[in-house]
């Protein structure tokens, strides 16, 4: 286009066309702006120096040219203080109090917390170090891939992760470039001999299948790229993809860090300057003024070396007295309009706070010079509300994998559940036999510092209006308390069909120990608290005798629910 347009403008130029030939070249220059625009932000990502990479649009990222920003994101989330403090408050705030993660059926739940304790699955997904990771990835890469191995036998799912560097593309529907159908993937495979120690490395190009991604006909075995090379499809592995920032139609996201390089190492460069500028300042704390006769012996006066303590003998560097000539004068270099305060970097740190959606309060650790508690809790609300959306990119990543194990689990043939498989217009759909609910229950905890009591007195009057199931209002209640492991609790509390049972309390216990005392041949009457005593032996056992003495030693035994006998306690007789 550069060449023809060029021949144009010249036509026009020699024909007197000029308006015409001015039109042509402003549209040539825009065109050119527009195409070096994203090529010169990649730019930036580089020092003096290294090779410099293109875009392959003018509206996305080149791979190549995430792939470098990835590395240097990495580089200043370890290397620059505001950065790696602003990537762990973003931690905290999401991971900080953990989440909740649990089906409604129990069968279903089994097999949702056998995947969720898994090592492998803890290693890179539902463990607290994975946790930590996986989000600091996304604040630096943007992108998370985790491939679901499947055993079709017992339909068992092991979720592993593949590092952003090896994801080359992404192979979209050519009628939907939202609906992924293929993850390429380009990396080496090395292998170590155990005896030998040698390593071998191998190119490898493989296909992983998108999350739901079904085709139409029968599934392909072999994929070939645009240049016609064709690799393996792993159906056995599909890919689920996490990503965030970047724009709308991108294939892959943008991490936070991005946009607060430049102003995180611009506020680093003030800060050294600062530094510079007070070390300098303190190179000469006194001026000596003299006449021209005495410069010299007020030189080697200065240069000398302090004098002595004649008790100590110790250097006097601090507090000694100065000795002058009436004609000499010793001051201190004054500082004023010298000095530069370090609170004027603040809007540098500001705008790294803005880049990573933090109040600056937080990000420096301090509040600044006025309105401490108050300015840090009003710049603390957008926060949560960013965290909190993050929190459900993280309940719908959960969502999507845990759906896949519950699907994989009823299709397989020795699989722990049972159900049906129905596919309608590309989308499978699993239904569990018997009705069984597969629905989850992934609770976070807020954010906010709530007291529990508030929490509890509001569940307790939710509770009272009787719409509630009970399991749901014990959930609230475990949860509130900040019980761990509440799964396990709940399930204590649930019956073989899936109902609430009431946990035993102290009448409960009572009255499952009288039963066991009557099955023991026990008196049950004593594990309800009765005071029950053994009849004496020439007592007169009948029902209602004739005029027979009942008293004795020990006091008789009285039937409470018999109308003929008062439920009164005899009192025992002395004997003389």
């Amino acid at each position: 286009m550069g060449i023809a347009s060029r021949l144009q403008e010249t036509f026009y130029r020699v024909t007197g066309q000029t308006e015409l030939a001015e039109v042509v070249k402003a549209e040539r220059q825009m065109v050119a702006h527009l195409q070096e625009s994203i090529a010169d932000l990649e730019a930036r990502m580089y020092e003096p120096g290294w090779q410099r990479l293109t875009t392959m649009a003018d509206q996305e990222f080149s791979r190549d040219g995430l792939r470098q920003i990835s590395a240097v994101n990495r580089l200043m989330a370890l290397k620059n203080p505001l950065i790696k403090r602003g990537l762990a408050l973003r931690m905290a705030y999401v991971w900080g109090q953990g989440v909740e993660i649990s089906a409604r059926d129990e069968d279903v739940n089994d097999l949702i917390q056998s995947f969720l304790d898994d090592p492998g699955n803890k290693r890179c997904l539902t463990g607290a170090q994975a946790r930590e990771e996986n989000e600091r990835a996304l604040d630096t890469d943007a992108n998370l891939f985790w491939a679901l191995f499947t055993n079709p036998r017992t339909g068992k799912v092991k979720a592993r992760s593949i590092p952003w560097d090896e994801i080359a593309d992404v192979i979209a529907n050519p009628e939907d470039s939202s609906e992924p159908w293929y993850y390429k993937r380009v990396y080496y495979e090395t292998s170590t001999d155990p005896i030998t120690g040698g390593q071998t490395s191998r190119h490898r190009t493989v296909y992983y299948p998108a999350l739901g991604y079904r085709p139409d006909g029968p599934k392909p075995l072999r994929v070939r790229d645009q240049t016609g090379e064709a690799a393996e499809v792993m159906w056995d592995a599909p890919v689920f993809h996490m990503k965030v920032g970047g724009l709308k139609g991108w294939k892959f996201g943008l991490g936070v860090v991005y946009a607060a390089i430049d102003w995180a190492s611009a506020y680093k460069d003030f800060l050294t300057d600062w530094a510079t500028l007070v070390k300098a300042l303190s190179r000469f704390a006194w001026r000596l003024t003299s006449k021209g006769s005495k410069q010299a012996a007020a030189k080697a006066r200065i240069a000398a070396a302090p004098a002595t303590d004649r008790y100590t003998g110790e250097g006097q560097r601090a507090g000694a007295t100065a000795l002058m000539t009436p004609d000499m004068a010793l001051e201190a270099v004054p500082k004023s309009g010298a000095t530069i305060d370090s609170e004027s970097g603040r809007p540098l740190a500001a705008m790294t706070a803005s880049a990573l959606d933090l109040p600056v309060t937080m990000l420096l650790g301090d509040p600044g010079v006025t309105g401490a508690r108050a300015t840090a809790e009003t710049l603390d609300s957008p926060t949560e509300r960013t965290m909190e959306h993050r929190r459900q990119a993280w309940t719908e990543t959960f969502q999507a994998i845990l759906g896949y194990v519950i699907a994989a689990a009823a299709k397989a043939p020795q699989g722990p559940l049972k159900g049906t498989v129905t596919v309608d217009d590309g989308v499978e759909t699993v239904e569990l036999a018997g009705g069984v609910e597969a629905t989850l229950d992934i609770s976070w905890p807020d954010i906010d510092d709530i007291d529990p009591a508030t929490v509890i007195d509001s569940i307790t009057k939710a509770d009272q209006t009787g719409y509630l199931p009970p399991l749901v209002i014990v959930r609230l209640l475990l949860e509130a308390l900040g019980v761990k492991d509440v799964d396990e609790i709940v399930q204590e509390l649930t019956d073989e069909d899936g109902n609430f049972k009431p946990p035993e309390g102290a009448a409960g216990m009572a009255g499952q120990a009288a039963v066991d005392a009557f099955r023991r041949g026990e008196d049950p009457a004593r594990m309800l608290g009765g005071d029950r005593t053994d009849q004496s032996p020439d007592q007169d056992q009948g029902d209602g005798g004739d005029g027979g003495d009942h008293s004795g030693d020990d006091e008789a035994d009285s039937d409470p629910e018999s109308p003929d006998q008062p439920d009164r306690r005899r009192q025992r007789k002395s004997a003389d």
